[in-house]
């Protein structure tokens, strides 16, 4: 398939992220789209659009090495929304 429309409807989100949970034999609660997506605009508009899916990786990171609960993917998350939101490059 060739579409260069790389917009998903949300119902195609939600199946890309069925889809990452059938793969990695994840939990419906291992993929919190909203505060994914709330993370990647914080950053997008308070630092720089490319900026969204390095701080998304280093979320997942950071909250995978302090135990990767949904409490320390919250905790890494909001740790990077408060520094993007301070940010003045």
């Amino acid at each position: 398939m060739t579409d260069t429309n790389r917009t998903l409807p949300p119902e195609a989100l939600d199946a890309w992220a069925s889809a990452l949970r059938e793969r990695f034999g994840l939990g419906d609660d291992d993929i919190p789209i909203a505060l994914v997506l709330d993370l990647a605009r914080d950053v997008a508009q308070g630092v720089a659009r490319p900026a969204a899916p390095l701080s998304a990786f280093v979320a997942g990171l950071v909250a995978g090495r302090a135990g990767g609960s949904p409490g320390d993917v919250e905790a890494a998350v909001a740790s990077i929304t408060e520094a993007a939101k301070s940010w003045d490059g």
